[in-house]
């Protein structure tokens, strides 16, 4: 088989990795829980080449992410629930249901209403997944709650925004930043007296508190706290990488170093960036 741009050859090559006795052992020895790990995984490596401005590598991730999508749906046809095709029409339908006012009439809405019109359609979606559940012989997964349908895989930050936005649809959410500093100085002071009682599993649950009411003050500011966590990593790596690089020159590695000539280094491959 020859690459291509057509999609169907990449369905056909994942069809023929599934076939039993000529496919892939690996590949057929997967299924549904197998598999999604690897899904977040590619997930993860798309958004770090965004992160890094690496476009050829991007290009590349997002190919990884797609073959999930398609392997997913080929174990799906496997089993006669749906296949790709089924995929693509229901997302189609979903962008085009939910933007009415782009492809259908209504037309000329202000962002407010833009959202009470997605709400409905919202409800409606949901209404119509429950009789597709029934129809399939499957019980809808019944969300009494607010919070409701935040999913328990998501990292612990996006979680925590998740639960936070989804709490301050229906009026518990602080209307301004200052609450919200206020409650990080809260939280950090409480952080503190669990250390000073040296209560280490106290602490813990302290310091979860302060990383939650964090996340609530990045929400606020409109800032993403796992992109936000994820530049910091970015620059802490760039700034050791720096303070082992000058050790090289010198012949020598961190550990043959101390932390106070560390912190000084450290801080000339700050002040370099600053000049940039």
């Amino acid at each position: 088989m020859e690459p291509s741009r057509d999609i169907a050859r990449l369905l056909e090559l994942m069809a023929a990795l599934r076939t039993p006795g000529t496919g892939c052992p690996w590949d057929l020895d997967q299924d549904f829980a197998t598999i999604a790990p690897y899904t977040i995984e590619e997930a993860y490596e798309v958004a770090d080449a965004i992160a890094r401005g690496d476009l050829v590598d991007l290009n590349d991730e997002l190919g990884d992410l797609l073959l999930q999508v398609v392997f997913h749906a080929r174990m799906a046809e496997e089993i006669g629930r749906f296949d790709f095709g089924d995929v693509v029409q229901a997302i189609t339908a979903k962008l085009i249901r939910r933007h009415p006012h782009v492809f259908g009439d209504a037309r000329d809405l202000d962002p407010e209403a833009v959202k009470a019109l997605w709400a409905a359609i919202k409800a409606e979606e949901k209404a119509e997944k429950a009789r597709a559940h029934a129809a399939a012989g499957q019980t809808a997964e019944v969300r009494a709650s607010a919070l409701d349908g935040v999913p328990l895989a998501l990292p612990a930050l996006t979680r925590a925004l998740k639960l936070q936005e989804k709490a301050g649809r229906v009026g518990f959410d602080w209307g301004a930043v200052a609450p919200v500093i206020a409650k990080i100085k809260e939280e950090i002071a409480e952080m503190e007296a669990e250390i000073a009682a040296d209560d280490r599993d106290a602490a813990a649950g302290e310091i979860g508190d302060v990383l939650f009411a964090v996340v609530n003050l990045a929400r606020h500011l409109g800032v993403d706290p796992e992109d936000a966590l994820r530049r910091t990593n970015h620059k802490f790596t760039r700034r050791f990488h720096a303070i082992e690089a000058a050790l090289a020159r010198d012949g020598r590695t961190p550990e043959q170093s101390d932390l106070a000539e560390m912190d000084a280094l450290w801080n000339a491959a700050k002040q370099a960036e600053s000049r940039e």
